[in-house]
């Protein structure tokens, strides 16, 4: 029998098409993988009924203004847009959206933000009280203009009561799989993902982002190539000395380089990268530990515990347990 799951989508000038059209098709695919039994509707809510313009200058249609929107919804969900500045994008804050959000949210089972649609939640004080996420790029702005907030500028979802957060842009889908998964298990979620060819359904404790890219290129195009290389050869020989010869430095002067152009000393780098190798090891598979040790560079079973404590405060096998997403 089929369950009615009624969602509704704000859209509005300019919003990011993917945080709408991505949630909308993790919901689509759930429908199709249960023979409809999932009951998903999705509805497109905006300022006015008719015609809106995203961000990218596709055109879409909505079902409904916001002053039509009546009775209850399952799930609220609300994309973000952003306008260029100098310094960064700044996450616009668009005022028929906030008003609207003040009444529309208490009809809600639920409520969603994506990317940086939570900049929308909290100007309805939404997110008042609650630890949020959002695009790394605006966290900052979120932390400043609402200090009521706890903002967490890593994960890639974040979950406060029935209030729910995402980072962006891509990890809308990863929210909305959570969404799923939430209503209909993690099997089906596990199927749509297939369906999406997800390499994985990343869970929401999960950084937005890996350690190559978490800081911005070089300055110097060859530290930039040694980062590759290191990502690419984690269980070979990554001490200073030898990433030094690699560089034609010397060791003091190669440290000196690399800290300039990174921020951090080489074997905090290099241990960085081996921890999150190994958390993708203890996600997507079921090797013993000496194996995932040996395999990211980090020797032994001992070493591994003690880089995943001091990295992320917690063991391997707990790390597996909460995260490991093979059957």
């Amino acid at each position: 029998m089929s369950t009615n799951r009624r969602v509704v989508i704000a859209v509005f000038p300019d919003v990011d098409l993917l945080d709408v059209t991505g949630p909308a098709e993790v919901f689509a695919l759930a429908n199709r993988e249960t023979d409809g039994r999932a009951g998903y509707r999705v509805e497109l809510a905006g300022p006015t009924s008719g015609v809106v313009t995203t961000s990218a200058g596709v055109r879409l249609l909505t079902d409904l203004s916001f002053a039509e929107v009546d009775g209850v919804l399952d799930t609220l969900l609300v994309p973000g847009a952003v306008d260029p500045h100098p310094d960064g994008p700044v996450a616009r804050i668009d005022r028929e959206v906030v008003e609207w959000l003040r009444t529309a949210a208490p009809l809600a089972r639920r409520v969603a933000s994506v990317c940086v649609g939570a900049h929308l939640l909290a100007a309805a004080g939404l997110l008042d009280g609650r630890t949020a996420t959002t695009h790394w790029s605006t966290a900052a702005q979120l932390a400043a203009d609402h200090p009521e907030v706890t903002v967490d500028p890593d994960p890639i979802f974040v979950r406060s009561g029935n209030v729910w957060t995402g980072a962006g842009i891509s990890a809308c889908m990863d929210l909305a799989l959570a969404l799923v998964a939430e209503d209909l298990g993690e099997e089906t979620a596990l199927a749509v993902a297939r369906q999406l060819v997800m390499y994985l359904k990343r869970q929401g404790g999960q950084s937005q982002f890996s350690v190559p890219l978490s800081r911005p290129p070089a300055a110097r195009r060859d530290i930039d190539e040694l980062r590759m290389f290191i990502a690419d050869h984690l269980d070979g020989d990554l001490s200073a000395g030898a990433l030094a010869a690699r560089m034609c430095l010397s060791e003091r002067h190669f440290a000196r380089v690399f800290r300039r152009e990174t921020g951090t000393t080489p074997a905090a780098y290099v241990e960085t990268a081996r921890v999150e190798a190994a958390r993708r090891l203890l996600e997507s598979t079921d090797q013993p530990l000496d194996e995932v040790a040996g395999a990211c560079g980090l020797g032994s079973v001992e070493t591994l515990h003690r880089a995943l404590r001091k990295r992320i405060g917690t063991a391997p096998a707990a790390y597996r347990r909460r995260f490991r997403t093979t059957g």
